[in-house]
């Protein structure tokens, strides 16, 4: 990925994130956006989100992302300005649930020190 890309994913996980906890504080409070990944021609933007309260309603959350992802673009073409605005598309990151588990299944194994044989 290059500099700019960097750059441009960064600024709107930054902005997408302030939009939805000040404009749509009621229905995104429990939301984290975790990650923007830009297409190289600045055309699509995947938006992953995740959520850090246990038993948050997940389809609920993607109807309303997806159902809300016209109205954040437009505010985000109101605070940034790029030759491209990219479309939105927002995805569930699933990554915390699996460190989750990954973490709850090394803490249930039982560590052995094998005995060094004479």
């Amino acid at each position: 990925m290059s500099n700019r890309n960097v750059r441009v994913s960064e600024l709107l996980k930054r902005e997408i994130s302030d939009i939805l906890h000040t404009r749509y504080q009621q229905r995104s409070v429990a939301l984290t956006i975790t990650d923007v990944e830009v297409s190289p021609d600045h055309s699509r933007a995947r938006v992953y989100y995740s959520s850090l309260v246990d038993g948050y309603d997940r389809i609920k959350a993607e109807n309303f992302l997806q159902a809300s992802a016209g109205r954040i673009r437009h505010e985000l073409g109101k605070r940034i300005i790029l030759k491209r605005m990219p479309a939105l598309e927002f995805l569930y990151d699933e990554s915390n649930e699996r460190g989750a588990r990954m973490t709850t299944l090394l803490d249930s194994l039982e560590f052995t020190e094998d005995e060094p044989e004479d």
